[in-house]
C-alpha cells in the first residue's frame, strides 16, 4: 500500500513509519519539524542524539532496498489545505495516519500562546485532513492516534469501551449506542475530544473510512527497526513537558534524581509500549474497516498500572529514592481504570506487556546519554 505518515519525524511516527516501510509498504512522511522547534524552545532535547530528517530516511532506504520506500514532504499540515491537496493527488496514498497533532498535556496547558497554538494546529490540522480526502479521493483510510485521555479517568459509567457507551433512552425504552462522554484533563486532551466529532461527521456526511485509536501512556523509545543502526534511533523524551512518566523515572534512576511522584501515586493509567504503538497501527491499516457507518474506534492498551506501582518497580530494581511532590495536574488523586481492548486483539495484537529486559533497554539508552539531560527541566511541567 502506498501511506501517508504526518508527523513521521515525532516519537511514535518515526518508528510507525519504520515499521510500515520493513513491510513492504510505500511511506511518505509529512512533518514541519515543530516537535524539533519547541525542543528549542523548551532548552530540553531528546536523550538520544536524533538525526536529521533526511539522514534517518536515506539511512532506512538502504535498509529497506528491496521493501518499502520512504519519501519525505515539510509541509505544515494545518496551514497549507492546499499543498495537502497537491500531495494526496500526486501521491495517491491508501491510507493516511495522523500523528500532526501537538502531543503533550503539560504544554498545552503553560499559557495562553500555548492553549491557542495546541486548539489552532490540532483542530484545523485534523479538519484539513479529512476535507482533503473528501476532495481527492473519500475511499482513503484515515487512522488517527487518540487517546485514552478523552474518557477521563474514572468509573462512572464502568469499565472503559471501545469508544461508544450503550445506553437506553428512558422516554422510548429504546437502545441506542453513543460516543462516550468525554472528560478531557488538559487542552491537549480537549482536541483529541473534538477531533471524535470531526470524525463523526466527516464519517456521518461523506462515509469516510476512520479508525480512531485511543491510545494510552507511551513508554520505551526503540523499536527492532530503530535498533537497525545508529542513524535511526528513536527520540527519547524525560522532561516534565513532554516525559511520559515511565521514561521520565527511567532517567531520573539513570542520574541519580529522585523518582518524582505527584500526588499520591495513586493515578492509574493504562499504558503502551513503543514499539505496540507502530503495530497497532500497522494492524489498524492492514486490516480497513468494512463497516462506514460509524467511525471505528479502538483502545490502544497494552496494560494499566498505578504511577506508585511503576515506582516501586524502578526503586526496586536500581535502588532509586523515591519523592512526592504536589500534583501539578487537576486530576483524581486515586482512581481505579478497567479497559476494553479486544478490538486490536481480534486483529492480532499481542500486547508487550512491562518486562525487566524492556526497562533495561531505556535504561541503557538514559545513561549512554546521561550528558544530555538536564536536570532544571526535570520539574519544569505548569500547574493547572
Amino acid at each position: 500500500m502506498k501511506i501517508i505518515v504526518l508527523g513521521g519525524d515525532g516519537f511514535c511516527g518515526w518508528p510507525t513509519s519504520l515499521r510500515l516501510a520493513k513491510a513492504g509498504h510505500d511511506v511518505c512522511i509529512v512533518d514541519n519539524f515543530s516537535r524539533r522547534n519547541i525542543d528549542a524552545e523548551l532548552e530540553s532535547y531528546s536523550v538520544t542524539d536524533i538525526r536529521t530528517l533526511r539522514v534517518r530516511v536515506d539511512t532506512a532506504n538502504s535498509l529497506y532496498d528491496n521493501r518499502g520506500k520512504i519519501t519525505q514532504e515539510i509541509i505544515n499540515v494545518a496551514e497549507s489545505p492546499n499543498k495537502m491537496i497537491d500531495l494526496f493527488k500526486t501521491f495517491k496514498p491508501d491510507a493516511v495516519v495522523h500523528f500532526a497533532e501537538q502531543r503533550a498535556a503539560p504544554y498545552s496547558m503553560i499559557s495562553h500562546n500555548h492553549r491557542m497554538y495546541t486548539v489552532d494546529n490540532n483542530i484545523n490540522g485534523t479538519n484539513t485532513v479529512l476535507s482533503t480526502i473528501v476532495e481527492v479521493d473519500p475511499n482513503i483510510h484515515l487512522v488517527h492516534l487518540g487517546t485514552m485521555g478523552v474518557y477521563g479517568y474514572s468509573k462512572e459509567f464502568g469499565a472503559i469501551p471501545e469508544g461508544y457507551l450503550d445506553i437506553t433512552i428512558k422516554e422510548t425504552n429504546q437502545d441506542t449506542s453513543i460516543l462516550y462522554p468525554t472528560n478531557p484533563g488538559s487542552i491537549y486532551h480537549m482536541t483529541k475530544s473534538l477531533d471524535q466529532l470531526l470524525f463523526q461527521f466527516y464519517n456521518k456526511n461523506w462515509k469516510l473510512k476512520i479508525t480512531d485509536l485511543h491510545q494510552g501512556i507511551v513508554w520505551g523509545t526503540q523499536t527492532e527497526e530503530t535498533m537497525a543502526a545508529p542513524e535511526l534511533v528513536n527520540r527519547f523524551d524525560y522532561d516534565g513537558v513532554y516525559g511520559t512518566v515511565l521514561n521520565r523515572f527511567i532517567v531520573q534512576a539513570a542520574t541519580g534524581h529522585p523518582l518524582t511522584v505527584y500526588g499520591t501515586g495513586g493515578q492509574r493509567r493504562a499504558f503502551i509500549h513503543i514499539s505496540d504503538t507502530a503495530e497497532c497501527v500497522k494492524l489498524a491499516i492492514e486490516n480497513p474497516p468494512e463497516n462506514t457507518n460509524r467511525v471505528r474506534i479502538f483502545n490502544q492498551v497494552s496494560e494499566v498500572r498505578g504511577v506508585l506501582e511503576l515506582a516501586n518497580i524502578i526503586k526496586e530494581k536500581y535502588g532509586a529514592e523515591i519523592q512526592f511532590y504536589d500534583n501539578p495536574r487537576k486530576e483524581l488523586a486515586e482512581n481505579d481504570l478497567i479497559v476494553h481492548n479486544e478490538g486490536l486483539r481480534s486483529l492480532g495484537f499481542e500486547p508487550i506487556t512491562l518486562s525487566d529486559e524492556l526497562i533495561n533497554d531505556c535504561k541503557f539508552i538514559a545513561e549512554q546519554f546521561a550528558d544530555r539531560v538536564k536536570h532544571k527541566n526535570v520539574m519544569n511541567s505548569p500547574k493547572w
